[in-house]
């Protein structure tokens, strides 16, 4: 059973219509009057995809950030080989890891699932905690990285979509970076700016916002670099390109790899019509977030997954819900998820899943 159980909501009722619209395409309305208000209003009337399809659009190269990718990769590679030659102390090689793994919970239960898709709501101490780990990892600051998070998931697999996997698995996994976006991307990105005012009204966003810079230098590079310098005497170097530039690196690529690896190689057992699939490489790398099929069915699940999956960011958010630091935990009933599995699954959905972690007084209260 799910640990605080009262703070999570089985979506029944309020899910299946926005279901409905995923499946219908249905415009007409917004998702906030779909789905009764949970969601920031995505207004459609007056945007024509298919214009955009049609479009003929070749992009540019911004070098400035394809130089910085090439730089990024290429010192990762020389501090992949300190470490393998043993020049590099193994309480950095330790540190280097246990922060990747810390810092990726800002994106996970951070960044993902509480501010790009509330799918729970968590108290101001969590937010920050959050929001300092997220900055921890560089992705630039919650607000940006939100907003294209939604219109990924508002037109997956259209041009409008900022890492459309249509265009192979380089396009998605870094080019989406270092190539100009395609109009439709720009026109979504303004569009749902206007309609996601939920994420500025968040002070801890617009402060993180607002300071990113300072707080990118001190927390991405400056105390990643002075830990291992100052409390195991790492050398300066070493810890610049092992503990700031090849830390970076694999977690830029980690993230990435769910926008790839994610969109293209596993299975499909709940909805075999789109790209994204279960991949339990990138599951195991990114925390719980490789379950993809899934969370492309059920975006406003917490758990971003069934129960029964390995996901570390699922268990983080309910560490903390146990002590009311994350309530509102949002989670599509077992009956949704088999309905759906059977309607439009590819047939791996598997018979040995946890069973329905809400009880039955729950469901009828």
């Amino acid at each position: 059973m799910a640990p605080a159980q009262q703070d999570v909501h089985m979506c029944g009722d309020t899910a299946q219509p926005q279901i409905k619209m995923r499946l219908k395409g249905n415009n007409n309305k917004s998702e906030s009057e779909v789905n009764g208000g949970d969601y920031p209003v995505f207004q459609n009337s007056d945007f024509d995809i298919s214009a955009y399809e049609a479009m003929e659009f070749r992009p540019s190269i911004r070098w400035p950030d394809l130089l910085v990718q090439l730089a990024l990769h290429l010192v990762s590679i020389y501090g992949i080989y300190l470490i393998l030659s043993f020049q590099v102390r193994f309480y950095t090689i330790f540190f280097v890891f246990a922060t990747i793994y810390t810092s990726g919970f800002g994106i996970t239960a951070g960044v993902h699932r509480l501010w790009s898709h509330r799918a729970y709501r968590a108290k101001t101490p969590l937010r920050a905690l959050l929001a300092i780990l997220f900055t921890i990892t560089g992705q630039r600051d919650i607000y940006t990285w939100a907003l294209d998070h939604r219109v990924h998931h508002k037109y997956t697999e259209t041009v409008a979509d900022p890492h459309d996997i249509r265009r192979g698995f380089w396009f998605a996994h870094v080019g989406w970076l270092v190539l100009t976006p395609h109009p439709a991307v720009e026109n979504r990105r303004a569009a749902l700016a206007e309609s996601s005012h939920d994420l500025m009204a968040d002070p801890v966003v617009r402060l993180q916002k607002m300071f990113f810079i300072p707080l990118f230098a001190i927390l991405n590079i400056a105390l990643p670099i002075w830990i291992p310098w100052y409390f195991w005497q790492e050398t300066l170097v070493n810890s610049f390109i092992v503990s700031f530039v090849l830390r970076f690196t694999i977690t830029l690529n980690i993230a990435y790899c769910v926008n790839s690896f994610a969109h293209l190689w596993g299975n499909k057992p709940y909805d075999r019509f789109i790209k994204s699939v279960e991949n339990t490489a990138v599951s195991l790398a990114a925390l719980g977030e490789g379950w993809h099929n899934y969370h492309h069915v059920f975006p406003w699940d917490y758990r971003t997954s069934e129960l029964g999956r390995i996901n570390i960011s699922t268990n983080f958010i309910d560490a903390f819900a146990k002590i009311g630091w994350a309530y509102d935990l949002k989670a599509a009933p077992s009956s949704m998820i088999i309905n759906r599995a059977k309607k439009s699954g590819d047939g791996t959905f598997g018979e040995a899943e946890e069973p329905d972690p809400c009880p039955e007084e729950y469901k009828h209260s």
